[in-house]
């Protein structure tokens, strides 16, 4: 047990932001407890595959001696997967707070010209509805433990997963610490954060303006003409074009049509203003 212990520990230590990531993904897991975990499913999941390999690898007649290289090469990419879950979980929060950020600023900027003190303001946001009410509400529960406001923005800046609402957060805390109005630097961050998000939609636009040039090209015209031409230069040469090579045409499309699909889920933005 206590060799364990400590391979788990001198892996965890190779990851030395993983603490860091955790509790900005909110993983309520110790960096070691989580490296366990993760070995332990790596484990679990590698023995899944030997097993499938051993039956494949009996049917198809292939020697047994691959299998231990195959499920070696399965556990680190297992391994390597789960250990990343963190950053993935960040990049969900940062997405759906993105797309948030700013109705948050200019809540507690209206509670704020309103006359609302900004520990109210923090206190009615995270009872209210919408993804930044979680996060608020983080706020006000390491108040609520005894942390001073100052010390509660800072642990939020560290740990937000998106830039923007870490922005928002160190531009209110600054003008705490300095004792300035805080909705001078808040209301000139959202104006920042406003033109940023005018800029990536544009950039949007003239991105998915070319990749759709691209779909309709791979994707509709050269299929299409490329079919029409096959069936006709086959017929006038008298080429043996059976149905199989349709079968793996249409495949082919299936795969290209899931690609291009994937390149428009990933270039989408997370903005709304």
């Amino acid at each position: 047990m206590i060799a364990i212990a400590d391979i788990v520990r001198q892996i965890a230590q190779r990851f030395p932001k993983l603490k860091e990531e955790l509790r900005t993904a909110h993983i309520k897991l110790r960096p070691d407890i989580f490296v366990k975990k993760t070995v332990q499913l790596s484990f679990m999941f590698s023995i899944g595959v030997a097993v499938l390999l051993f039956f494949i690898f009996s049917i198809a007649n292939i020697s047994m001696l691959l299998i231990f290289p195959v499920t070696l090469v399965s556990a680190l990419g297992l391994f390597m997967l789960f250990i990343n879950a963190p950053k993935q979980r960040i990049a969900k929060r940062r997405r759906e707070l993105d797309r948030e950020v700013l109705f948050a600023g200019r809540f507690l900027l209206v509670k704020i010209h309103a006359g609302r003190p900004l520990l109210n303001a923090l206190m009615e946001g995270a009872s209210s509805f919408g993804v930044a009410s979680k996060y608020f509400k983080e706020i006000v529960d390491d108040i609520n433990m005894g942390t001073p406001i100052e010390k509660a923005l800072d642990n939020a800046v560290k740990y937000s997963p998106s830039p923007k609402f870490r922005r928002i957060l160190f531009q209110i805390n600054s003008a705490i610490k300095v004792g300035i109005d805080i909705s001078i630097p808040l209301e000139s961050v959202l104006e920042e954060i406003t033109h940023e998000q005018m800029t990536e939609i544009q950039r949007y636009g003239k991105k998915l303006n070319s990749l759709a040039l691209f779909y309709m090209l791979l994707a509709i015209v050269m299929p299409s003409l490329g079919m029409a031409m096959l069936v006709v230069i086959g017929g006038l040469l008298g080429l043996p074009i059976g149905r199989n090579v349709f079968f793996i045409i249409i495949l082919f499309l299936m795969v290209l049509q899931f690609i291009f699909i994937t390149l428009f889920k990933a270039i989408r933005l997370s903005v709304n203003i």
